[in-house]
């Protein structure tokens, strides 16, 4: 009965533990809508990253044994999390100039689907048919968002470049998640965040780099141009971004990620809500209905979930 009770509270702490990765996100949104005004994606992930690592150095030179306590035993996975987790950045960076934002975020929305169907094959947890339906009906709902015509029958589908790229994207951030939760395993979270900084910090610098080379325009945050606004949004990018995926690290070393993965969707009407708020972003019928569906996806996994784990396990 306590090894139950346990599973139960390790369950209600990794919610607690994605509601402050899904806050995180929305400033994440926010601070990046603005700093993007004047600087570029890759500009805005270095600066970042970099905040990311002064903060994380420091929690590490506060401990006993200081920055020794980043090395970790799985680098490989640490060095394929970053490659893997920076490329889905950018195709969401490329389709978003390709197709319309409701399409990519229906797209990327999928993710935690992927997540449903891989984490068996590469994790060994089990996939029940509570979790995929919990998964599936979150994908309907992202669906309706992004297809008014789902609710009349008028839906087309056009299968275009950009499409595929969001596709991609979406796989790109179910394998980051997929590789997340495996590193859990051996790693604590400041270590997998620590890594990540760094690696993600390296990727931007050899990007930003090249381009200087090969173009001989230097990067706008290094002109002495950047207002004070521009960088505390960038300061608001890189606090949020530790609490970001430090909530969901946690969040994946208390649960199973296809439990995990679908509270994502929670972000759908989060962002709603800051759009209407800050924005003036009007909230249509079919947004509305699809953030409903997203909402009681999560709501029944969560029962499903609990109902399963307060049940006592048999010896």
């Amino acid at each position: 009965m306590q090894a139950t009770t346990a599973r139960a509270s390790n369950l209600t702490r990794a919610a607690l533990w994605m509601g402050v990765a899904l806050l995180s996100f929305s400033a994440i949104a926010i601070a990046g809508r603005e700093g993007g005004r004047a600087l570029t994606t890759t500009e805005l992930i270095f600066w970042r990253s970099l905040i990311g690592i002064a903060v994380l150095a420091t929690l590490y030179a506060r401990q006993p044994g200081g920055l020794a306590n980043a090395r970790s035993p799985s680098m490989p996975l640490h060095y394929a999390r970053a490659v893997v987790h920076f490329s889905a950045q950018y195709a969401w960076l490329l389709a978003v100039t390709l197709i319309p934002l409701t399409e990519l975020f229906a797209l990327e929305f999928t993710a935690p689907l992927w997540v449903a169907l891989l984490a068996p094959l590469f994790l060994g947890e089990r996939l029940t048919p509570a979790r995929l339906g919990a998964a599936g009906l979150g994908f309907i709902g992202a669906l309706i968002v992004a297809e008014p015509g789902l609710l009349t029958g008028r839906l087309q589908l056009t299968a275009t470049l950009g499409t595929w790229i969001a596709a991609a994207s979406a796989v790109g951030f179910a394998s980051s998640m997929l590789i997340t939760k495996r590193l859990t395993r051996t790693d604590p979270a400041q270590r997998i965040l620590f890594w990540m900084q760094v690696l993600q910090a390296l990727i931007a610098a050899l990007i930003m780099a090249g381009l200087w080379i090969r173009t001989g325009t230097v990067p706008k945050s290094f002109s002495g141009a950047t207002s004070i606004t521009v960088w505390a949004c960038v300061g608001v990018l890189g606090i949020a971004g530790l609490s970001a995926h430090f909530g969901l690290t946690r969040a994946f070393a208390l649960a199973d990620a296809i439990i995990v993965a679908p509270m994502d969707f929670l972000r759908l009407p989060l962002i709603a809500a800051v759009g209407a708020s800050l924005y003036g972003e009007k909230l249509a019928a079919n947004v509305a209905l699809g953030a409903a569906l997203v909402v009681l996806a999560n709501g029944l996994n969560m029962v499903a979930e609990r109902r399963t784990q307060l049940q006592p396990t048999r010896a």
